[in-house]
């Protein structure tokens, strides 16, 4: 049987989640990647065993995580049930929903149905009473946004999540959704954009300010531009990389201009004494915009070194001028 680290909560620094009451890690594990029906059981224990002995305690999910859709909540469950449950009340898990779920009319989007449904589905795959944020996972073009918040609001009154969440979502998009979730008492709490140093559009766009408006938490995903800033490419492409196997990176998005771009930054982030993975994430929580950087991973020795970054978020003006310089 697990047994957490102790010192947990002296190794990860906390934020305010927006105005809430809530204090997230400034690190997050989500469970996009590594944690579906083809990968190693005994692997997704011990990196989610390294993160809550290192002070994460936010885990962040899907209702089609995997492949296959489903079963990285299923593998998170098996584990909950076999060594988690002792601190479940030390534990921030989020699920979302509205992508492609399950055939037919009902398995997508932003109706009422498929999000009561896709939340019960989630539940029973991972053993739980209820989740911390339920997210609404992208914006549904034909349902009305009232519905859509209106069973993200009764799904909270129900008890099923304590807190709502908006993914993917532009900034007019959040700002009408958390007017109408405020209106029906159960304000947003957190809104999750891609963001990293080759996307900034969260940034750039106002939606940080509509978040902050909003009273809500940011937790950013790809910070790392799916791998783009590592030193992954720095000499081709390799076989088992996401380049060469995912839809979400392409081949053609690794251009020469883009692997200079990538040397230069690595440039700035040996001087700091980090890798350029290290700094990336860093640079995400840099001024404190961004409450959560949420992290990927496939070993739990990954999750050792990313957690380190707590304690190095600061940055010269001079290095935020060069990283500007370097990718304008």
């Amino acid at each position: 049987m697990y047994k957490a680290n102790e010192n947990r909560y002296e190794k990860m620094k906390y934020l305010r989640c927006g105005k809430s009451g809530i204090l997230l890690p400034r690190v997050a594990l989500g469970l996009w990647h590594n944690f579906g029906s083809g990968d190693c059981f005994d692997t997704m224990k011990e990196m989610l065993f390294a993160a809550f002995d290192n002070g994460i305690t936010h885990f962040d999910l899907a209702n089609n995580y995997g492949p296959v859709p489903g079963s990285a909540e299923e593998n998170f469950g098996r584990i909950m049930q076999s060594d988690l449950r002792p601190y479940r009340d030390e534990m921030i898990i989020s699920t979302k929903a509205g992508y492609e779920m399950w055939q037919g009319p009902y398995g997508n989007f932003g109706s009422r149905k498929y999000l009561m449904a896709s939340l019960d589905q989630s539940l029973k795959r991972m053993n739980l009473d209820y989740v911390d944020i339920f997210y609404h996972h992208r914006p549904d073009p034909d349902t009305p946004l009232e519905e859509t918040m209106g069973a993200l609001s009764d799904i909270v009154k129900q008890g099923k999540a304590l807190y709502v969440g908006l993914s993917n979502y532009n900034t007019q998009q959040l700002q009408a959704a958390a007017q109408i979730l405020k209106n029906n008492g159960t304000p947003l709490l957190i809104v999750q954009p891609r963001y990293n140093m080759f996307n900034r559009i969260g940034e750039t766009s106002g939606l940080f300010e509509a978040a902050q408006e909003a009273g809500a938490g940011i937790i950013t995903y790809s910070p790392l531009a799916q791998g783009l800033l590592t030193n992954r490419y720095l000499n081709g492409i390799p076989q088992d990389s996401r380049a060469a196997k995912s839809r979400f990176l392409k081949k053609e998005d690794i251009t020469e201009e883009t692997i200079s771009k990538i040397k230069n930054l690595q440039e700035i982030a040996f001087a700091r004494n980090q890798s350029l993975a290290e700094m990336a994430l860093c640079w995400n929580l840099r001024n404190d915009k961004v409450t959560t950087v949420l992290i990927g991973s496939s070993r739990k020795e990954q999750i050792l070194e990313n957690v380190k970054i707590v304690n190095h978020l600061d940055f010269t003006q001079e290095e935020l001028d060069a990283i500007d310089k370097i990718l304008s």
